[in-house]
């Protein structure tokens, strides 16, 4: 296969081609080609660099991170170059990551050393918090989401079918035509290791078991309203609300199931509205299920289903790259699948896919926000490729 560069790739090469220095963080799930977006750019930047990955370091190893900067200071001033380039994968590994880069970037700041920093990681959330409790300031952040259909589609030439079904693991395609082995793949390689090693090992979880039910059970249930008081019921566990809410969190960090809350201008209402449960790649959900490719295809509930997730999954991604914000509307037995936000603009998605009968809920939906604006996904709307072809912040 030819290589394929993604978006992120052309931004962070013209970043990397600015004089000034920088802390660049490349965040995302696992296997959405971080690493291969970093090789890429030390492959074709003019820069010296020093490539390190933190796999094999210690957690406490803060030791490590110091002799890889010491490295690339040594091999900046061999080159006699203007600036370098210093690319740290799995950040995450090392404890208290960030005060440790602090500690470095702020001698380089005093020795006024011209090292650009380019940090890789997969636990959103464990970045996140280094960022902002030691690096305030001194840092951008790049999202690299799931692929996209368009991306499939450029990349491995897959149909439109085939990415509502598989998602957009580009690791796996290889494996489509053994679906049996590729569900076992997605399974064991992605989901196992995103939960174990991005989480678990990462964050305190007092129920790690209840974690993975809520995780089976949200692809069970995706694009489906349900209730914490509900969840628990189905998980037969005596834990309790706020536990379950706090492990959906953890779960969306990882890029893996996220709940959309309700829109409504009250925010109280908002966060403790009942979650609509949605996977961030329908491979998530599929790989759960017992029906293959060719039977989802031919079961128009099931296909419907599949529809809407993958609708959700594309909005998702985009939200963590574009800015805007994606929630869901009911009221009764009326519903809007999707709601975005940009700014002060409000669009309602309606996906109308299968034989899924929806109540009619664009007409309140309207009475309740007359200035937001309707689409119809599907049907007579716009197509169901065209959409997932686009980037939503466009529809704006």
């Amino acid at each position: 296969m030819k290589k394929y560069y993604r978006s992120q790739y052309f931004l962070l090469q013209k970043r990397i081609a600015e004089p000034r220095r920088f802390i660049q963080v490349l965040a995302g799930p696992r296997q959405v080609g971080k690493t291969t977006i970093a090789l890429q750019l030390v492959e074709t930047t003019s820069l010296p660099h020093h490539f390190a990955a933190a796999d094999g370091a210690l957690p406490s190893d803060n030791i490590w991170l110091e002799q890889q900067w010491e490295t690339a200071r040594l091999k900046w001033k061999q080159s006699g170059a203007d600036s370098f380039l210093l690319v740290i994968d799995e950040i995450q590994k090392i404890e208290n990551w960030s005060e440790a880069v602090k500690a470095q970037w702020d001698a380089d700041t005093r020795n006024r050393l011209p090292i650009k920093i380019l940090i890789l990681g997969s636990s959103r959330l464990l970045l996140q918090q280094g960022l902002t409790e030691s690096l305030a300031g001194r840092f951008e952040i790049t999202h690299i989401p799931h692929w996209s259909y368009q991306e499939m589609k450029e990349a491995f030439s897959v149909t439109v079918n085939q990415f509502i079904w598989f998602g957009g693991y580009p690791g796996a395609t290889d494996l489509i035509s053994n679906e049996s082995r590729w569900k076992q793949y997605i399974t064991n390689a992605l989901v196992e290791t995103s939960i174990s090693k991005d989480i678990l090992m990462l964050t305190r979880v007092d129920k790690p078991a209840l974690m993975r039910r809520l995780f089976d059970l949200g692809c069970a249930y995706s694009g489906q309203i349900l209730s914490y008081n509900k969840m628990l019921g189905q998980l037969l566990d005596a834990g309790n609300t706020t536990t379950l809410s706090h492990y959906l969190q953890l779960l969306g960090t990882a890029g893996l199931l996220t709940g959309l809350e309700k829109f409504t201008p009250n925010k109280i209402s908002q966060r403790s509205s009942s979650p609509k449960l949605m996977p961030y790649n329908t491979a998530l959900v599929s790989a759960q299920m017992t029906e293959s490719f060719e039977r989802a295809a031919v079961k128009p509930d099931l296909w419907g289903r599949m529809v809407e997730s993958a609708i959700g999954a594309h909005l998702l991604n985009f939200a963590l790259t574009e800015n805007f914000e994606v929630f869901y509307w009911s009221e009764g037995n009326a519903e809007i699948d999707f709601v975005l936000r940009n700014r002060n603009q409000v669009l309602g998605i309606e996906v109308k896919s299968g034989n899924i009968q929806k109540s009619a809920g664009t007409k309140m939906f309207k009475q309740r926000f007359p200035e937001a604006r309707i689409l119809l996904v599907g049907q007579t709307g716009i197509q169901v490729e065209e959409f997932l072809s686009m980037n939503p912040v466009d529809i704006f």
